[in-house]
């Protein structure tokens, strides 16, 4: 008796897994750019990018100011999917339901708050020295 799996991703091998799997992340990416947060924070990062070059140093500096940006938006999106998740079971209110989402959130404010300090102390060197 054989058994055929809930998802035919599974049964994919290759580079037939990786481009399925590929077009699968960027419907993930179109789902988040329809939340206001991560449109934000997306099109902040678009701008910050390039200001990088300017406040880093070296390419060490340069690449943890991009990936600041990055990951506030990864965080972002996780939240997004946590949320996603939690409002598919049902709409009703429920503790553990609110704690969740709480807990998402406050990822997203500390990596906000690594990503701004980050930012702010490299600008703080590159202004005074």
């Amino acid at each position: 008796m054989t058994s055929t799996p809930v998802n035919p991703q599974k049964l994919r091998k290759g580079l037939s897994r990786i481009w399925h799997a590929a077009g699968y992340s960027l419907a993930g990416l179109r789902a988040g750019w329809h939340e206001t947060a991560f449109r934000q924070e997306a099109i902040v990062s678009i701008f910050l990018f390039p200001v990088a070059f300017w406040l880093g140093h070296n390419w060490v500096e340069i690449a943890l100011l991009v990936a600041c940006l990055v990951l506030v938006m990864v965080v972002e999106l996780l939240n997004t999917a946590v949320e996603s998740a939690i409002d598919r079971v049902g709409p009703e209110w429920h503790d553990l339901s609110k704690r969740a989402k709480d807990i998402g959130s406050a990822a997203v404010l500390l990596c906000l708050l690594l990503c701004s300090g980050v930012w702010l102390t490299a600008l703080f060197q590159r202004l005074t020295a």
